[in-house]
């Protein structure tokens, strides 16, 4: 069984930052992609971030590019997010995902992430 224990979650003004990590308990995290998810209030789950198994490709959605910037150590067995500039529409419960493969899925589809940690709070007031 995987476990995945992401923290980091605050609350900041509006234009802070924040850095959120994802520890995972198996010695495999080196072989699979990761991602990075959020939940806000009334809406759906929504894909944020996710990286190859080494760290040298990573893809965003739009909302984030060029603020947020995932990454990972796996030697650490360990996921990051960093967060700049964030706004209030960041506000949500982030979740970090193992995805089934060794490349970012296609689709950004949480169905193509098998396990998930228990998220963490991240709240952005203006």
């Amino acid at each position: 069984q995987v476990q995945l224990v992401e923290s980091g979650g605050g609350s900041v003004q509006t234009g802070g930052s924040l850095r959120l990590a994802c520890v995972a308990s198996e010695r495999t995290f080196g072989d699979r992609a990761m991602g990075w998810f959020r939940l806000a209030p009334g809406k759906e789950r929504e894909f944020v971030a996710a990286i190859n198994w080494s760290g040298i490709r990573t893809y965003y959605t739009a909302s984030v590019e060029g603020r947020f910037t995932i990454s990972r150590e796996n030697a650490e067995n360990t996921l990051y997010l960093q967060m700049t500039s964030l706004k209030p529409e960041d506000t949500a419960v982030y979740y970090c995902a193992r995805a089934r493969v060794s490349y970012i899925p296609a689709g950004s589809w949480a169905d193509d992430y098998d396990y998930w940690g228990q998220g963490t709070q991240v709240t952005v007031s203006s």
